[in-house]
């Protein structure tokens, strides 16, 4: 049996994505089919692809030929978090632009494609909501201009249920919600702390409206800009690609009756900067899975 425990890295992800981490050569079905045959268990019990797993969780795999030829420690090239034949909904790193700019020619949506061609399921990928180049965390993409439609009339009628994860400076009110109109436009943030510390606040946020850099701009206009954010006053991280701010939470709708919620892992950059805030580790950890 191969045998692996779950590190912060993988905490609150859903065991199909960890599987197709752990296996990134393997078929788009090999996943799925190791957890249902009982193959792949979770905590020595039987679990389903959408289970999410917590850090210090033991993973086990019945050892096969099949299996150690698609195992690797390297990471893969793009962290899926959910896939179907409509939908990809990836991880993005902070620091990377969405799409290539003068500036920097590496991006998410060419990541991705390039990333589709080397498994051998080349596709056309269309972003369905974006992150700031500085914003690690969920986007999705929609695999054809079809699912592209479907997706992009959701977003645009009822939104996406999205939770953020913000480092800030100083310490707010225990929770608020931010109605400062941007641009002309109504605008309204909520927010609720989950850790402070010496150095900075854990906030859990919440975009009701979906204006340009709201959560940053609203954030900022309250006096706790996001640790990092040079443009909105939260100072400049010279070791860092981007900033403290962190899409965790997306959910939506796949059909009628099928809802899906992913959860995006923190990156080892994100926990450095609760820690430099005095917000350790284990802090961090337990306040996310109570988002759960």
């Amino acid at each position: 049996m191969l045998t692996f425990e779950i590190s912060h890295r993988d905490h609150c992800r859903r065991f199909e994505s960890f599987l197709r981490t752990l296996l990134p050569t393997s078929p788009f079905g090999y996943a799925r089919k190791l957890i249902k045959s009982g193959a792949a268990t979770r905590n020595a019990a039987p679990a389903t692809a959408d289970t999410f797993l917590l850090r210090h969780d033991t993973i086990t795999l019945k050892e096969s030929g099949t299996t150690l030829s698609y195992l690797s420690s390297a990471p893969p090239p793009l962290d899926i978090l959910f896939e179907d034949s409509l939908l990809l909904i990836a991880n993005k790193p902070s620091g990377m632009p969405m799409h290539r700019t003068a500036e920097q020619d590496d991006n998410l949506v060419d990541s991705a494609i390039q990333a589709m061609e080397l498994r051998g399921t080349p596709c056309k990928l269309s972003p369905i909501n974006r992150l700031d180049r500085g914003t690690s965390g969920a986007v999705i993409l929609a695999k054809s201009s079809r699912a592209a439609g479907i997706f992009g009339r959701q977003v645009k009628e009822t939104g996406l249920d999205k939770l953020y994860l913000a480092l800030v400076q100083g310490v707010p009110e225990e929770s608020g919600v931010i109605t400062i109109p941007l641009d002309g436009k109504d605008s309204e943030t909520r927010y609720r702390i989950l850790r402070s510390g010496e150095n900075g606040t854990l906030l859990a946020v919440t975009p009701i409206s979906g204006r340009m850099h709201q959560i940053r701009r609203h954030l900022s206009a309250m006096g706790h800009p996001i640790i990092g954010d040079k443009r909105y006053g939260g100072g400049e991280l010279a070791e860092n690609s981007g900033f403290a701010l962190h899409s965790f939470r997306t959910s939506l709708s796949l059909t009628e009756s099928e809802r899906m919620t992913v959860y995006a892992p923190i990156s080892d950059e994100f926990m450095v900067l609760c820690e430099k805030s005095g917000i350790t580790g284990d802090e961090l950890l337990a306040s996310i899975s109570g988002l759960m």
